[in-house]
């Protein structure tokens, strides 16, 4: 196995402990407060369904990325992945843009509950990932439009696959579990 392969694997063991750990102690904290079905109902459906349309059409922009990768086509890989990082940068502004400062003019701050602060962590690490991942994307993309280390395509693509899926979790744990 190529070494950066597996160095992607061993980032995204570390990175499945950590949200599996947080996921995990947020549903054993969900089961022992019911009351915090009360405060989930408060969170945006429409926004948290819009955030992952965004993020699952980003990876079908990663996934065609990578295709145009295997077949030496550096520069539409890279056109690719500039329409991955704008779902990215999509994602990223409905949640801080639009999301949360709705949220927080409600008066649903961390403070507010253990639920509201399980879900500006669990959201803002979510995010975190998603602006880190979109950043690799744009060096990954300048070299793949050089015709440069197209492998590396695939690489940041498994990687956004990754943000999707725990996306995929925060999504109904969070905004649809009432």
């Amino acid at each position: 196995m190529p070494t950066d392969r597996l160095a992607l694997w061993w980032l995204w063991a570390s990175e499945i402990v950590i949200f599996g750990g947080l996921l995990m102690s947020y549903v054993m904290h969900r089961i022992g407060h019911p009351e915090w079905a009360k405060q989930a109902a408060h969170t945006n459906q429409s926004m948290g369904l819009t955030n992952t349309f965004v993020l699952l059409t980003s990876s079908l922009a990663a996934v065609v990325a990578h295709r145009h990768a295997q077949l030496g086509n550096g520069r539409a890989a890279a056109k690719f992945l500039g329409l991955t990082i704008l779902g990215g940068i999509a994602f990223a502004t409905i949640k801080f843009g639009l999301e949360w400062p709705h949220e927080i003019k409600e008066g649903f701050v961390p403070q507010s509950s253990g639920f509201w602060s399980f879900y500006y962590v669990a959201c803002g690490l979510h995010a975190a990932h998603v602006i880190a991942g979109a950043t690799v994307m744009g060096i990954v993309a300048l070299d793949a439009r050089k015709g440069k280390d197209l492998q590396r395509v695939e690489l940041v693509g498994i990687y956004w696959h990754f943000v999707d899926v725990v996306w995929i979790f925060l999504f109904p744990l969070l905004y649809i579990a009432k």
